[in-house]
């Protein structure tokens, strides 16, 4: 039996899959195409498309992107969501989404889409808050706050990266000239990487970067601690919007239950906690063994933990 395993096929597939992951990529490339051909028709008509001659943004963009200036969001807070899937740059949406759809892979592989969405959308507005607060904050960044602006997919995409090697730190990749790495190495390299280049050039995207990653990494820390949805909000509220990020609930009677005995505080923390060991042993045998070395009650046990998140 031959398969087909071309690469035109399998990108075919992944998007029609509609997971909340390809729809996250689509979003950003559709985001990228409108604006990118409404600049196309205003140079067309001879109308101006950036800010100034000096801006690196289009006029339209600069409506999309977050400001540093606080008073400036005011006047536009959509930007705190718009500016996390905004790219003008064709070579910024590639590098943005190639790690998205490497670091959303093993995500999805452990957690469920509804927490990679969450992550993302997280992880985007805390590096949005972060680039905020360092800009009004340090003396350095003074001259500049009035007219900086963030875009980008990044902090949303580092966000889910490093959530990623904080859940599994030791799965490992096969990197091209490199060989097998782990996972945790190569999200430490991102973020060294951003640290080192804040002075360097685009401070306030790196800034929004390390954001990202602080959220991706404290969120997989709170969920192991219990707390499964970290600030306690689900963004499938956007149904309106995004309503094909949503899966049907599937329901069955063997989920209804009756007379259910109260379970103690000590019993239910109990429990948890011993389940939470069981998990994280199964774990560390998929970053030993690989994943086929579980046995079937681990494969069921592993698969429920993620929908329960």
């Amino acid at each position: 039996m031959q398969y087909n395993r071309s690469p035109i096929n399998s990108i075919r597939n992944f998007f029609r899959s509609r997971s909340a992951l390809s729809n996250l990529i689509i979003i950003n490339i559709a985001l990228f195409i409108i604006v990118n051909v409404v600049n196309l028709f205003l140079y067309f008509f001879n109308i101006e498309t950036k800010i100034d001659p000096l801006s690196q943004i289009s006029k339209i963009a600069y409506w999309l992107a977050v400001p540093a200036d606080v008073g400036a969001l005011i006047r536009k807070p959509w930007t705190l969501f718009t500016y996390m899937f905004l790219q003008e740059d064709f070579m910024h949406l590639l590098f943005n989404m190639i790690v998205l759809y490497f670091g959303g892979k093993i995500f999805t592989d452990y957690l469920s889409n509804k927490k990679l969405v969450n992550t993302y959308v997280w992880g985007g507005i805390i590096g949005a808050l972060f680039f905020i607060i360092t800009f009004n904050v340090f003396p350095v960044f003074n001259g500049n706050v009035s007219r900086s602006v963030a875009l980008g997919s990044s902090a949303s995409v580092l966000a889910i990266l490093i959530a990623a090697a904080t859940y599994v730190p030791n799965y490992t990749v096969q990197l091209i000239f490199i060989g097998r790495v782990k996972l945790k190495y190569i999200a430490i390299v991102f973020v060294v990487l951003d640290i080192l280049s804040i002075e360097r050039g685009n401070p306030g995207g790196h800034i929004a970067h390390i954001g990202g990653a602080a959220w991706g990494y404290l969120s997989i820390i709170l969920m192991k601690k219990g707390y499964t949805d970290p600030l306690g909000i689900n963004w499938y509220g956007f149904r309106k919007i995004l309503d094909w990020f949503k899966q049907k609930p599937k329901s069955s009677f063997k989920d209804v239950h009756y007379n259910k005995r109260p379970v103690s505080d000590e019993d239910y923390n109990s429990k948890r906690a011993n389940r939470q060991k069981k998990i994280d042993e199964i774990l560390d045998k998929i970053s030993r063994s690989g994943y086929e070395s579980l046995s079937k009650e681990e494969k069921e046990l592993l698969f429920k933990a993620s929908n329960k998140n």
